[in-house]
């Protein structure tokens, strides 16, 4: 198996390492694992791709390469460029510093990397590590996704799952803020959204004088909805949430009907 890794929180980020051990395990002895991952951190940006301005990219090591660009953009590169000759089995982004679940999977790089995998016809899967007390000071904040990825994925995959649709799924993972041997199982979930919390920004002056805005994130301790994300990683139980690129209401259509 031919695997290509990606982040959005830099190619020297902690987590893509624990990524890289969880995909050279999948990988197996005879597979391949690539990285083309972001040259600086590209947190929020999403599906973001860089379509106004080129992409800079550098070989670090073998089968390793850094692009001054978003996720999508590696994957980009990843699946065009650098591994051309042979695409890429399959794609994984993370392992996130922070959970992507609920309303945060809107704005996620990491996700954003696993859309792109998804549309260009590759299984496709982004990791995220929710942080909270029991873990956020812990020698290694990833250890249930270190610990837990590689099984997660492998019974995915060995799912069969129907994905016949326009567009391809892709899926969401994230690991519940506890110690590896603190986690309680794997729950598949729909996304949920914490009621009452949302991104802001809080002002701040320079030295300068100059006024600045910096985005504020709300709280991540909120449940969600039961079955639903969120409230599945704050109960203990890594959260696996299979989803789509199209954007469309489809609840919405029919009532929509009468403007034609």
């Amino acid at each position: 198996m031919r695997i290509l890794i990606t982040n959005d929180d830099g190619i020297n980020a902690p987590g893509l390492a624990v990524l890289e051990q969880i995909a050279t395990d999948l990988a197996g002895a005879e597979g391949e694992v690539w990285c083309v991952a972001p040259a600086f951190e590209q947190s929020g940006v999403g599906h973001c791709i860089s379509y106004t301005h080129p992409t800079m990219i550098a070989k670090m090591g073998e089968r390793r390469f850094a692009a001054e660009g978003s996720p999508a953009d590696c994957v980009l590169a990843g699946v065009h460029d650098v591994m051309k000759e042979a695409r890429p089995d399959l794609i994984l982004s993370g392992v996130n510093r922070g959970n992507n679940s609920a309303e945060n999977a809107l704005y996620s790089g990491t996700l954003g990397a696993a859309i792109e995998g998804a549309l260009q016809g590759i299984p496709s899967f982004a990791l995220s590590q929710f942080l909270g007390p029991q873990n956020y000071t812990a020698d290694n904040p990833f250890e249930a996704a270190a610990e837990h990825g590689a099984e997660v994925l492998r019974k995915i995959l060995a799912t069969d799952v129907p994905n016949d649709a326009a567009y391809g799924l892709f899926y969401n993972i994230n690991f519940p803020p506890v110690l590896a041997a603190d986690v309680k199982g794997t729950r598949v979930t729909a996304q949920g959204l914490r009621q009452g919390t949302c991104f802001s920004v809080e002002p701040h002056t320079s030295p300068s004088g100059r006024r600045f805005l910096w985005a504020k994130g709300g709280d991540q301790q909120r449940k969600t909805a039961e079955g639903t994300d969120a409230a599945a990683n704050l109960e203990g139980y890594i959260s696996v949430t299979p989803m789509r690129a199209d954007l469309t209401a489809h609840d919405a259509l029919a009532a929509l009907k009468g403007i034609e």
